[in-house]
């Protein structure tokens, strides 16, 4: 699917018709006040996904450094990928498109490319997918889709969908590879992106990473995220350092052999970084943004 990506810019195609660029930046734990420099530095840099969310509190400071950016470097709204989720603790139709307008009136934009369901809910989501159908079919939004599900939540989806998800966002590094859940999104046509892709740095240090990046002469960091591309898996990376964000995305000139991919598979653990789906409770509540 991603063997023609060559650059932060290009973009794969999602199942309903729209693209998405298959690396962008998250925004997740960047503070409200870090957040316009840092989405403002990431587009001079060519990033072209923008990824935040409700619970991340911080849509405000993003929805400006995007604003200034497309000002800056002479780009148009449709030039970025806009993401962002709905914290569904209400459970609710009625809530859930409360929190869409909520997060486009933060974010100051007239439409968002991609909105996420966060969590999947340990009651039911119904209520909360049939919103998101319904922004999408009113144009409010270009895709919709799922963060942090597992085969079983995409199955109890399944019953009551018109459409499926065309993302599943998911954590995943080198000590996470979710296989199966891989081949179950393929499956589906739902692209899997990877969030927390570098295990929030600790599988930098790993012998075998570490290796490799001497032997292919890059970061520890453009090794995993070379894996990350190489196999079919999309990616946002946070970081507030220009520099880091410059490094992150020199991934697009090499490759990794098939024999180094299977051994960075090999490092599978089980070993998260987040919650794990099958047990938490997303339905805490946390104070909203504005």
């Amino acid at each position: 699917m991603f063997q023609n990506i060559a650059s932060l810019s290009d973009r794969i195609a999602l199942s309903n018709g729209t693209s998405m660029p298959a690396f962008g930046l998250g925004v997740f734990q960047v503070s409200n006040e870090e957040a316009p420099a840092t989405v403002r530095a990431a587009v001079a840099a060519g990033y072209r996904l923008i990824d935040t969310a409700a619970v991340y509190q911080n849509e405000t400071g993003t929805g400006e450094g995007i604003r200034d950016a497309l000002a800056e470097n002479g780009l148009k709204r449709e030039d970025l990928f806009v993401t962002s989720k709905v914290w569904n603790h209400s459970l609710s139709y009625e809530g859930t498109i409360a929190a869409y307008e909520r997060s486009l009136r933060l974010l100051g934009l007239d439409y968002l490319d991609l909105f996420l369901i966060h969590w999947p809910s340990t009651g039911s989501f119904e209520a909360n997918w049939k919103a998101l159908e319904d922004l999408a079919l009113a144009g409010a939004v270009k895709a919709i889709g799922v963060s942090n599900f597992h085969g079983r939540h995409l199955d109890e989806l399944k019953r009551f969908a018109r459409v499926m998800p065309v993302v599943n966002q998911i954590e995943r590094h080198p000590e996470l590879v979710q296989t199966d859940l891989l081949v179950r999104c393929r499956e589906e046509k739902i692209v899997p992106q990877a969030w927390s892709p570098l295990m929030q740095g600790a599988v930098l240090k790993h012998p075998v990473v570490l290796e490799m990046a001497e032997r292919y002469g890059r970061s520890a960091a453009q090794i995993v995220l070379r894996w990350d591309l190489q196999t079919d898996v999309a990616l946002v990376v946070r970081s507030t350092k220009i520099e880091r964000l410059r490094e992150n995305a020199a991934v697009f000139d090499f490759a990794l052999t098939d024999e180094d991919v299977e051994r960075l598979n090999a490092l599978h653990k089980g070993t998260r970084t987040g919650p794990d789906p099958e047990t938490f409770d997303m339905n805490i509540g946390f104070s909203y943004e504005g």
